[in-house]
C-alpha cells in the first residue's frame, strides 16, 4: 500500500473513532463505569430545595457582627450564584426556654402581649436579611420551646400564639411567611389540632396561604397510617417532615429512617426537615452532606432537605458549638470561617431551582457497591436545562447519554474534594448526544447546562482574637428591648429596659414563669453568659436589683452540669456562694449525685429591699471572695471543686422576676 493511502486510511479511521467516541473522554482502565440516561420524559418528583434551620440559639453570635462582616456572611448563606444559595430558611418560634444551645427569646411572653407582640430576637431579622439577598427564598418556623402562659403545645393558646408570629414578620418587617411547621420539634404534632383549631385560626386571620408541614419529629414516618384514619387533617397538611432519614455511615446503616412505601405512594411533599447536626468544617463531613443531599431523594424521594445549623453563631465550649455550614461565633474580632459545607451544598443549589424535576431513572448509586457513590439528575421543565450531581467516593468511569428534548450544549463541569472546593473544569462537548469521564474518588462534581455559578469571595476577615478584657457595659447604648452585645441567654429571658429610678438602661430578666420545656429538666433559673470560657482569675461585679426571688452574678460557667460559681442575693438580704457543679458520692462501688450545699451563707443587716446593691466576686484560683456594697461578706477556699471551676465565662442569673443587672464589668 502506497504511505499516502495508509495516511488517508488512518485519517479516515480517526474520524470514524472521533463519530462513536465522546470528545473529552477519560476513563481509567479497571474502574466501574456507570451508564447514566438524562431524559425530558422522566418525570419525577418536583425539587423543592435546600435549606437551614436556624433555631436553638445556634445564630445567636451572629448578629452582633460589624455590619460589613456581618453582611459578608449573609452572602455566602443566601446570595444566589454565591456561596450556598440556600432556598429556605426554617427560623425558631423563640419560648423563653433553653432549646439547645441557649435561649431564644418570645415574641408573646405573657397572654396580655397577644395584642401587641414584640419583635424580640434576630430571627425576623435574619428572615429579611435573607429575603433582601434571595427575594424567592422560602420561610418556614418552628417551635422548641413555648412561654408558661401557654396551656399546651396542641392549644387555642398555641394557635393564637402562631398566628402572634406571623404577625410580628409581616407589621415590622414586610414578611410574608410561606410555611408553619405545625408540630412541637422532636416531639410530634396533634393531627387534630391542626385541622380543628391551627389551619382555621391561620385561614381566620388571613394567612390561608400559609403551607402546614408536620410533624417535625425523629420517628418511622407513622403519620400516614394516621393521617389515613384522619382525611380531614390529610387535606390541610401539605407536606410531611422527618429528622434525620438517612444514616451517617455503613455502621449506622439499622439506625436509618428511611420513608415508607406508603408515604412515598402517598404523593405528598416529603422532607428531611433537619439533617447534618456535625460540623462542615472538615472535608469529609462537607462530603457526607453532598451524599445526604442525593440519598434522601434516591431512597426516599424527599425534595427538600434542611440543615441544623445554618452556621456556627454558638460561643465556643457551647454544645453543638462548630457545628454548621459556616462559623461566625467571635463578633469582637470579626473573624468568620467559611466551611467546605458551603461549597458541597452549592454543587446542588446554585444548579437547580425549587421547581425543577428530578429524573428518576438517573437518580442511583454509582457501580462502587457503597452508598457513598450516588447521583441525582434534574431538569429545568421550562427550557430543558440539566443538571447532574456526582458523589464518588471511589475512581470511577461514567457515561452519560442526552435524550429527549433536553439541552444538548456545552456541559459545564465543577468540582470540589479536599483539596479545591468549587472549582469550575473545562466543558464538555456532546458527541452523539453522549460523554464520557472519569471521576476522581472523595469528590464532588456537578455537570449542568447551565451556566452563572461562583464561587463567591470577600476579602479576608479579620484574624481571631480572644474576647477582650476589660469588658463592662452600662447598656446606656440601648433602646429598651434590646438584646446587648455579647450576651447569650441560656435559660429564660434577658433584655434591656429603662430603669424604674430614672438612671438610664439596665438588663433586665423578662419571663415570668418557667415555660414548657423542649429538653431538660426543669427547676434550672434563668441566666445569660458572656466572655471566654478560658478566663481563669477574674473579678466581676455589677449593681443589682431584687424586686422578687434572687439574682446572682458568677463566673467560671461551662454548659452541663458545670455551672460554675456565683454570689446569689435574695431579696430578703439574704446571700450565698454558691458552687452549682454537682458532688458525686461513691458508695457501694455506685455513684451517688449530691446537690452542693452554699460554700458560705449570711445576711445583710439593715438590708433595704427592692434596691440597687453592688455585687462583686472575685475569683483566684482556689479562693472566693464576697463584696456586697463594698463590704467584704466572706472569703472562702472550695479545693474539693476547684478541678471542676479552673476556667470558663461570667453570668448573671435570676430566679423568674424581674430582677435588673447594671454597670456590669469583668477586669483579670
Amino acid at each position: 500500500m502506497k504511505k499516502t493511502n495508509v495516511i488517508a486510511l488512518a485519517s479516515l479511521f480517526a474520524a470514524v473513532l472521533t463519530a462513536i467516541t465522546p470528545l473529552h473522554a477519560a476513563t481509567v482502565e479497571g474502574a466501574p463505569e456507570t451508564r447514566i440516561v438524562l431524559d425530558d420524559a422522566d418525570n419525577g418528583r418536583v425539587f423543592e430545595g435546600i435549606g437551614v434551620v436556624s433555631a436553638g440559639a445556634s445564630t445567636r453570635n451572629l448578629v452582633d457582627y460589624p455590619e460589613k462582616l456581618r453582611a459578608e456572611v449573609l452572602d455566602y448563606m443566601f446570595k444566589p450564584k454565591f456561596g450556598a444559595n440556600l432556598q429556605h430558611l426554617k427560623v425558631e418560634i423563640g419560648g423563653g426556654e433553653n432549646s439547645t444551645c441557649g435561649t431564644e427569646a418570645s415574641h408573646v411572653i405573657t397572654r396580655e402581649e397577644l395584642a401587641d407582640p414584640k419583635p424580640r430576637g434576630y430571627e425576623f431579622w435574619l428572615m429579611a436579611e435573607a429575603r433582601k439577598r434571595n427575594p424567592r427564598i422560602l420561610l418556614d418556623c418552628l417551635p422548641w420551646s413555648y412561654p408558661g402562659w401557654i396551656s399546651s403545645p396542641f392549644s387555642q393558646d398555641s394557635a393564637d400564639w402562631y398566628v402572634a408570629f406571623l404577625d410580628v414578620a409581616r407589621k415590622h418587617y414586610g414578611l410574608k411567611m410561606d410555611w408553619v411547621a405545625a408540630a412541637w420539634n422532636e416531639h410530634g404534632t396533634d393531627l387534630n389540632w391542626i385541622a380543628k383549631t391551627l389551619r382555621p385560626t391561620l385561614d381566620a386571620h388571613g394567612y390561608a396561604d400559609v403551607k402546614l408541614q408536620a410533624p417535625d419529629n425523629n420517628g418511622s414516618w407513622q403519620i400516614f397510617d394516621d393521617l389515613a384514619r384522619n382525611p380531614e387533617a390529610d387535606k390541610v397538611l401539605q407536606a410531611v417532615g422527618y429528622h434525620y432519614p438517612s444514616e451517617w455511615g455503613p455502621q449506622l446503616e439499622m439506625e436509618a429512617k428511611h420513608a415508607t412505601e406508603k408515604a412515598i405512594a402517598s404523593g405528598k411533599s416529603l422532607w428531611s426537615s433537619e439533617e447534618f447536626t456535625y460540623s462542615g468544617k472538615t472535608w469529609e463531613m462537607a462530603m457526607l452532606l453532598a451524599q445526604v443531599y442525593n440519598k434522601n431523594y434516591i431512597r426516599s424521594r424527599i425534595t427538600k432537605t434542611e440543615v441544623w445549623c445554618m452556621l456556627s453563631g454558638i460561643y465556643p465550649g457551647v454544645v453543638w458549638s462548630g457545628t454548621g455550614l459556616m462559623e461566625a461565633h467571635s463578633p469582637w474580632s470579626g473573624f468568620y470561617d467559611v466551611y467546605p459545607a458551603v461549597w458541597t451544598t452549592a454543587h446542588t443549589t446554585q444548579f437547580a431551582e425549587p421547581g425543577w424535576r428530578y429524573m428518576d431513572k438517573a437518580c442511583a448509586k454509582i457501580a462502587t457497591n457503597t452508598w457513598a457513590g450516588s447521583y441525582v439528575a434534574l431538569r429545568n421543565p421550562e427550557n430543558g436545562d440539566w443538571s447532574l450531581i456526582v458523589c464518588a467516593d471511589k475512581p470511577t468511569n461514567i457515561q452519560v447519554q442526552v435524550a429527549g428534548k433536553l439541552a444538548k450544549g456545552d456541559v459545564h463541569v465543577w468540582k470540589s474534594n479536599g483539596k479545591i472546593q468549587f472549582i469550575e473544569e473545562k466543558p464538555l462537548r456532546l458527541t452523539n448526544s453522549t460523554f464520557t469521564i472519569s471521576l476522581e474518588g472523595n469528590s464532588v462534581y456537578t455537570f449542568s447546562t447551565t451556566t452563572g455559578q461562583k464561587k463567591g469571595a470577600h476579602p479576608a476577615p479579620p484574624p481571631a482574637a480572644a474576647f477582650p478584657l476589660p469588658y463592662k457595659d452600662d447598656f446606656e447604648n440601648y433602646a429598651a428591648g434590646a438584646i446587648p452585645k455579647y450576651t447569650a441567654d441560656m435559660k429564660g429571658s434577658f433584655e434591656t429596659a429603662k430603669r424604674k429610678d430614672g438612671k438610664g438602661m439596665c438588663l433586665k430578666q423578662i419571663s415570668p414563669k418557667e415555660g414548657i420545656l423542649w429538653g431538660g429538666a426543669g427547676g434550672d433559673l434563668p441566666h445569660t453568659i458572656f466572655g471566654d470560657h478560658n478566663w481563669t482569675d477574674y473579678t466581676i461585679q455589677a449593681d443589682v436589683l431584687v424586686t422578687a426571688g434572687k439574682a446572682a452574678i458568677g463566673g467560671r460557667y461551662w454548659c452541663g452540669e458545670q455551672r460554675g460559681v456565683g454570689l446569689v442575693l435574695q431579696q430578703d438580704g439574704t446571700w450565698s456562694i454558691e458552687a452549682s457543679v454537682e458532688a458525686v458520692e461513691v458508695v457501694d462501688g455506685k455513684e451517688n449525685k449530691l446537690k452542693v450545699p452554699p460554700l458560705a451563707t449570711g445576711k445583710i443587716n439593715g438590708f433595704i429591699p427592692a434596691t440597687w446593691h453592688h455585687l462583686t466576686l472575685v475569683l483566684k484560683g482556689d479562693e472566693l471572695t464576697a463584696s456586697i456594697d463594698g463590704k467584704e461578706v466572706a472569703r472562702v477556699r472550695y479545693e474539693k471543686f476547684y478541678p471542676a471551676h479552673k476556667s470558663g465565662r461570667a453570668y448573671l442569673m435570676s430566679s423568674y422576676d424581674p430582677n435588673c443587672f447594671d454597670n456590669v464589668s469583668v477586669t483579670p
